[in-house]
This record gives structure tokens, C-alpha cells and sequence, in this order.
């Protein structure tokens, strides 16, 4: 019995790990971190893995990322930078016509702000993000200080990405905004949806704010995460490939019709043969846990676990 209880557990080591290397990674994010006590230590008590986003100048700027880091929780500088629109300021937002030495400050600032940051991320920023020359600053102030930059992709043409070509920076992009309102159904539908583009991609990272209704979302949907998602840290995406970042560009414009050519009568087209469709990687995942779930091994434990598991050592 003890070398069938060895073999057993053996057996089920390396099927959790096929199923964790095969798991649709989630990783999210709560920015703003720092004004609202109350609903951030609320978001303290969600699964290490939630990472947050501290504003530097904010009031509880330090206790937070002191207590979040004291939890292994990671914790992101959210640094603010300009927006296209006009709307009120952080103070040190960092602009694209800043110098150098003027970025270099403002983000020295922040880290001394924000004790056991491991990466930053974007507050607004817009008009700062799609400025190659202003991201190239920003770039080169981060490599010093080793921090990876999250691309909140508040814009398409962000150069972020671009921008750390060269350095020793790693960019990674988020994809789901999880309350861009305040309603809930709308914030559990985008949490599905960031669930289903991490099963469908193999990873997605989704950021939202300290707000009541995000708060109450997440504490509801996250005990019931689905068996295929485990929840990530930003830090462990890194290496992962990197979309658009979910951003939605505008909707191609109709071409106009052109006028026939009058030179192509009785003339056959030659019809080129289109390569077959790849088949999507999350997909094929997705019929490999499925077999793996059914297959004779795991539903011969299943069958037999609680027998085993109950059976009394023999003498």
C-alpha cells in the first residue's frame, strides 16, 4: 500500500506540473495606491499575487508599499506622466520637453518614495507615452534602478517599447482595464474577459483601481477563478510575448470602390491557395489539459483517491 501511495503522489507531482505549465497566467494590478487607506487595505487582504501601484506624492505612499512588500506582495511606482487632455496635475508629472536631469529627479524621488518597488507603471501619460524622445528619458533613468516598466497602453501609438530598445529595461503591456466605470456588472464583465484572454493567449494582465465596486467585484470573483488560471505577478511576464496590449484601434475606413479595368477581360485570375490557419496556442493547451483531465491515469486517482487515502496501514 505504501508503494502505491508513493507512486500515487509521484504521478500526481508531475501532472500539476504539466497543469501549471499549461495554466492561463492572470496577473492584476491596483493602481492609484496611496490616498485611499480604507479600500486599499481591503485590497491587502486578496491573494499575494494582486500586486499594487503606489503614487509617489501620495499621503500613505510609504505605509502602503511597506505593507504590501511585507506581505511578498510586489509593489509598482505608479509614476504620473501628462496626459493629451487637459485635466488637473500630480505634482512631478513627467512631460515630454523635460530634460534629462529634470526626469532623472522626479524618478529618484519616486523611488525614495516608494521603498521595494520592482517595476513602475503609468499614471495617465498619453502625451508622455507616445513621445519617443520623452520615453527614451525615461528609459535610461529606470535602468539604473533595474525596474521593469508596465505599459498601461492609455494610447496605441505608445513607444514604451521602442523607447527601451538598447536598455536593460523590460516592457510589458496590460490588456485589460478592469473599471473604466463604476458599474459592477461592467467590471465583471471585463474581469472575464481578462480571464478569457489569459486562457486564450497564455497570459494577460489587467489593471483596476481602489474603488468600492472594484473591491466588492474582486472579492466575489476571485475565490471562484476558474481551475485553468492562476494568478501571477507582473514580474513573472516578463519574458512572455507581448501584444497590442488590448487597446482597440479605430475602425478601418471602407476603401472606395475602384473602377474595373477594362484590359482584364478573358484574362483568368490565377486563385493563390492561402496557407491553413494555425491552430491558436491557447487552444491547443486547452485540449491538452482536457485530455490530460480525462485521461485513464487521472480518472483511475479519482476513482480510487478516497479509498486510498482512507485505508488503514497494514502491520
Amino acid at each position: 500500500m505504501r508503494y502505491v501511495k508513493t507512486r500515487t503522489a509521484l504521478l500526481i507531482g508531475c501532472l500539476l506540473q504539466v497543469y501549471a505549465a499549461q495554466a492561463g497566467k492572470l496577473s492584476i494590478v491596483i493602481d492609484d495606491v496611496g490616498y485611499r487607506p480604507h479600500e486599499e487595505n481591503a485590497v491587502l487582504q486578496m491573494p499575494t499575487a494582486i500586486s499594487v501601484a503606489v503614487l509617489p506624492n501620495a499621503p500613505y505612499a510609504r505605509l502602503m508599499a511597506t505593507r504590501a512588500h511585507s506581505q511578498g506582495r510586489e509593489v509598482l511606482i505608479h509614476i504620473p506622466m501628462a496626459p493629451l487632455s487637459k485635466q488637473p496635475l500630480e505634482r512631478d508629472t513627467l512631460q515630454p520637453s523635460m530634460s534629462s536631469e529634470e526626469i532623472q529627479r522626479i524618478i529618484r524621488n519616486a523611488v525614495n518614495n516608494v521603498p521595494y518597488a520592482v517595476g513602475m507603471n503609468n499614471h495617465m501619460g498619453s502625451a508622455m507615452t507616445s513621445s519617443l524622445p520623452g520615453m527614451q528619458k525615461v528609459m535610461q533613468a529606470l535602468e539604473s534602478y533595474r525596474l521593469y516598466f508596465l505599459d498601461s497602453m492609455t494610447i496605441g501609438s505608445s513607444q514604451a517599447t521602442r523607447a527601451a530598445a538598447g536598455t536593460g529595461v523590460k516592457v510589458i503591456k496590460r490588456k485589460v482595464f478592469l473599471d473604466d466605470t463604476a458599474n459592477e456588472a461592467d467590471i465583471r464583465r471585463q474581469f472575464n474577459r481578462a480571464v478569457e484572454l489569459a486562457r486564450r493567449n497564455g497570459s494577460a494582465i489587467a489593471i483596476g483601481h481602489p474603488r468600492p465596486a472594484t473591491v466588492r467585484v474582486l472579492q466575489q470573483m476571485l475565490p471562484s477563478l476558474p481551475a485553468d488560471i492562476v494568478l501571477v505577478k507582473p514580474s513573472s511576464l516578463l519574458n512572455e510575448p507581448q501584444s497590442n496590449g488590448g487597446y482597440v484601434p479605430p475602425p478601418v475606413k471602407p476603401q472606395k470602390p475602384q473602377p474595373k479595368n477594362p484590359f482584364s477581360g478573358g484574362i483568368k485570375q490565377c486563385k493563390v491557395k492561402l496557407p491553413k490557419e494555425k491552430t491558436n496556442a491557447g487552444t491547443a493547451l486547452g485540449v491538452i489539459a482536457d485530455s490530460i483531465a480525462t485521461s485513464p491515469p487521472v480518472t483511475f486517482i479519482k476513482r480510487h483517491w478516497q479509498h486510498w487515502t482512507q485505508a488503514k496501514p497494514q502491520a
